[in-house]
């Protein structure tokens, strides 16, 4: 078994130490005694929260020392960064965000806290499938050796996860329990099955999400999509709609850019549900009618068509007509599919044979098929108002249709505006100065204002006709106020074989049935043969083929697969409780719940999180004895973008770094502290070849630096425990000025590093101050045994420091430090479980300042000068200084003015 201390030792009595730093020796011996010690280890029983150290009690005869439950919930900290698909190597990126996560989880441990750090593996999905597929191989194989990779790699760069925790989610021990909460989902009225326009790829086989269709092509095929009405599976994310949106503001530590980004993604509006009856060319009724929602129903008598999503069923009728307009819906199948890609398309449209009539005036209004109408967006039909909506205006522009102004600027601001309205006192000024501001063939007036040509609504300003308009739609049985959302429900369904197997099952007599519980988990072939392509469950009789478990007839299972968002949704939460059999949960989630720190990148700020933060709603309400939180992450951090020659790293632009070389070549501690040194952790970081080798170089100059003051120290006979005790008595008014400074530095680094780790994650400045503090140590001169007191204390403040960021090499200079020490133990050798260093107010007293002496306002000299010194002092002390003798030699002067503490001005 490794030892601690066997490796300083070791570092110690190698030849030409001081000027030699050798990472991956070091690296690779530390890391072993890491992971045979289960150093990181955390107990999630909810017994206890002592951390098993393996050999340490027994080693040492000491018995764990047992606390109480509320110990640990008060001392517990859940650190986790969001979980890597194993795509068989780690890029930059992923080394950013776990050494981020790396370090505030040692920090946390430093604190005295229980810290619970887990790594796992987002195995299901397109890109192992896609990438099995191009190897000629199964998916699950593939994965597995990805993820052994990926471990490796983990391991070399010195994260302190608790390995033990481990889970991939494409094991039954783990989507068994996703299965069954899907089903609980079902059981509650949280699950349906329904007929929907989704984006197919027909290149990768599958229903992609909006964000995934890229100027009309898949983002991962480059197919053109198409859009195409299949059978989905739907979780009523809808239902938690507000409660998504107001629990925003529960996330004190979130940033705010992903709190927009999420309250903009459910979009609450208020408006008006309208019906429009649908009639004929003749004005016959039909037995259809159009349901549009609308926020602006003081719009509604400038209503001139209304436009309805090509996948409409009224669509679908009118095209079995005309062929003209089935070409038309046909060409919008490859249409862009996402809102915003909508909005910059050119809109086009079709007209129908059929209309609507005005729920208001019975008046006879054009539907028209558009490509701007999103058939998922409310019931596939909007009323278009030209003259007051910039998209409405556009499309009727292209198509001359009508365009007639209900709404002008309110310039009068008075109350009895409706009543001069109808006096017809306002009408004529009010209609010449809406003609001289809009030139409403030109843009739309999309404000609000004051109605005009809108029977008795006339003279109302916009809000005042909102409320009146809803009550008379109300009234007459056509319309209600209704909030609506953007947000819609969330799709689970892929047709895919990678992928959790959804738990259903359709029987000719009994309908869709759901698998019993007993039952689960529904297990995914793994030994499928991809030499020949493409494989699915569909094509698998041995799967799908079973028997209903109501009437017991033959049956037919569900052969789409759960989208992987599902999987990420909850693996926090097993994290708690990983090798538990019985239950999907248990009272250790309770305990640990929810997660104090999680880091990601923003490319997840909504759907991933937006997820994540519903399943966990769910599960407090399904499952309330271990769920009791409303949110799963109460502190996020989003990671920027690493960056090559200001450009995001890809494959396709040839400016990946593979970290892989750069450990290889200068070791995991460098390449961990210049991630954390390059940039603050919410930026952009700029890769840079020669700062990496810069961050390196640093490494060397600290072992130089401790090694050499080990050999003095052993030249003067001090011991660690001797040096130990003489920190311990230093007197401020014992020491020189030089050893008041060197202890006031390094004080005032704890002070600063210490907040900047704990409080303000402000890594980058954190190990810029280190630095600072290592090159003042260079330059201190050693003359005597206080000297080396002094710089002893420097440099266990800076190793305990740095060791969340550097571990390898801090552990290794730290055990050099205590090699000699008569009592050490275990826990003492360990600088993980070191506490950060204390701030001796005392050592922060300032005795001198630097004063900036000035001639006529130009900096002439700088000087180092006791405190309390008066004017008249200071001002023969800066005359004393050559650069001042030489400007005010021979000419008097007028005046002197003092900044105390700061700067003296010789005026001449």
């Amino acid at each position: 078994m490794t030892d601690i201390q066997q490796i300083a030792q070791q570092s110690a009595r190698t030849e030409n130490t001081v000027a030699h730093y050798h990472p991956e020796t070091i690296e690779r011996m530390v890391q072993q005694y890491w992971a045979e010690n289960s150093c990181f280890a955390v107990d999630t029983d909810g017994d206890t929260d002592y951390v098993q150290a393996d050999t340490l009690a027994q080693n040492l005869s000491q018995k764990p020392v047992e606390k109480p439950l509320q110990n640990l919930l008060q001392d517990k900290f859940y650190c986790l960064s969001m979980f890597p698909y194993p795509s068989g190597k780690l890029h930059i990126g992923h080394v950013r965000n776990y050494t981020i996560g790396d370090v505030i989880a040692r920090c946390q441990r430093m604190q005295g806290r229980q810290v619970l750090h887990p790594i796992g593996w987002d195995a299901f999905g397109l890109p192992a499938e896609n990438a099995a597929i191009q190897h000629k191989t199964a998916p699950a194989l593939w994965t597995r050796q990805n993820i052994d990779d990926m471990r490796h790699q983990l391991k070399r760069l010195g994260f302190s996860y608790d390995w033990s925790k481990e889970i991939a989610t494409c094991h039954p021990d783990y989507y068994r329990w996703e299965q069954w909460f899907f089903l609980q989902l079902y059981h509650n009225g949280l699950v349906y099955r329904k007929n929907a326009v989704v984006n197919w790829d027909p290149v990768d086989q599958t229903v992609l999400a909006n964000e995934q269709v890229i100027d009309g092509r898949g983002w991962r095929s480059g197919a053109l999509i198409e859009r195409k009405a299949i059978p989905q599976w739907f979780i009523r994310i809808t239902d938690y709609a507000e409660e998504l949106l107001q629990d925003l503001d529960k996330l004190e530590h979130w940033p705010s850019q992903v709190k927009t980004m999420q309250a903009n993604w459910i979009g609450k509006s208020r408006g008006v549900e309208i019906i429009f009856p649908v009639a004929d060319q003749q004005g016959q009724k039909s037995t259809q009618q159009l349901v549009v929602f609308t926020t602006r129903p003081d719009t509604l008598f400038g209503v001139s068509y209304l436009a309805i999503a090509p996948e409409h069923s009224l669509a679908a009728e009118v095209a079995q007509h005309h062929p003209q307009i089935a070409a038309f819906i046909d060409h919008c199948k490859h249409n862009p599919f996402n809102e915003a890609e909508i909005a910059k398309a050119e809109k086009k449209g079709m007209a129908t044979d059929m209309y609507a009539l005005h729920p208001l005036t019975g008046a006879s209004i054009p539907i028209w098929i558009a490509n701007f109408v999103l058939s998922d967006y409310g019931s596939g039909a909007v009323m278009a108002v030209p003259a007051h909506d910039a998209r409405d205006h556009a499309f009727a522009v292209s198509y001359q249709l009508p365009i007639k102004q209900v709404v002008i600027p309110d310039s009068t601001h008075q109350d009895s505006t409706q009543q001069a309205w109808q006096a017809n006192a306002l009408q004529p000024d009010m209609e010449k100065d809406a003609a001289k501001k809009v030139q409403i063939t030109q843009q739309p007036f999309t404000d609000r204002g004051i109605l005009i040509h809108s029977a008795e609504f006339s003279g109302m300003n916009s809000e005042q006709a909102f409320t009146a308009i809803a009550e008379k739609l109300t009234a007459i049985g056509v319309g209600k106020v209704k909030t609506h959302y953007r947000l819609r429900d969330w799709g689970v369904s892929r047709q895919r074989y990678w992928g959790t197997p959804i738990p259903m099952i359709h029987c000719s007599s009994c309908g869709i049935v759901a698998v019993p519980e007993q039952d689960l988990p529904v297990v995914l072939p793994t030994d499928v043969d991809y030499s020949q392509g493409f494989a699915s469950l569909k094509d698998m009789p041995d799967f799908y083929q079973t028997n209903c478990p109501q009437c017991h007839g033959p049956a037919r299972r569900e052969t789409d697969t759960f989208d992987t968002f599902m999987e990420s949704s909850w693996y926090y939460a097993r994290y708690c409780c990983r090798d538990l059999t019985e239950s999907m949960l248990d009272q250790s989630c309770s305990n640990w719940l929810p997660v104090d720190q999680y880091i990601g990148g923003i490319e997840h700020a909504i759907l991933h999180l937006l997820y994540a933060r519903f399943f966990h709603k769910a599960m407090r309400d399904i499952l309330p004895e271990f769920i009791r939180s409303d949110e799963p992450f109460t502190r996020l951090l989003t990671q920027g973008m690493v960056l090559k020659n200001g450009t995001k790293m890809s494959k396709s632009k040839g400016n990946v770094v593979d970290p892989q070389l750069w450990i290889d070549r200068y070791g995991a501690d460098t390449l961990r502290l210049f991630i954390m040194f390059a940039a603050p952790p919410e930026q952009s970081l700029e890769w840079s070849d020669t700062a990496v080798e810069g961050s390196c170089k640093y490494l060397k100059r600290l072992w130089k630096l401790a090694q050499s003051h080990q050999q003095q120290c052993r030249q003067y006979q001090l011991s660690a425990d001797m040096l130990t005790e003489k920190i311990k008595r230093i007197q401020l008014s014992d020491l020189t000025d030089a050893q008041r400074n060197m202890r006031r530095k390094t004080h005032q680094t704890t002070a600063k590093v210490t907040d900047d780790l704990l409080r303000r994650h402000a890594f980058n400045t954190a190990v810029a101050v280190l630095m600072e503090l290592t090159n003042t140590m260079q330059d201190f001169k050693i003359n005597g045994m206080d000297d080396l007191v002094v710089q002893h204390e420097a440099l266990i403040h800076l190793l305990l420091l740095l060791s969340p960021v550097t571990p390898h090499i801090c552990q290794v200079l730290w055990q050099q430090l205590h090699t000699d020490a008569e009592d050490i133990s275990e826990i003492s050798r360990n600088i993980a479980r070191q506490p950060f260093p204390e701030v001796i107010e005392e050592a922060l007293a300032v005795s001198s300042v630097l004063l900036v002496i000035q001639v006529n306002g130009k900096l002439r000299a700088k000087l180092e000068v006791p405190l309390h010194r008066t004017q008249s002092e200071l001002e023969q002390l800066a005359l004393q200084q050559d650069q001042v003798k030489k400007h005010v030699q021979g000419k008097s002067i007028k005046k002197v003015i003092l900044v105390p503490n700061k700067l003296l001005n010789i005026v001449i």
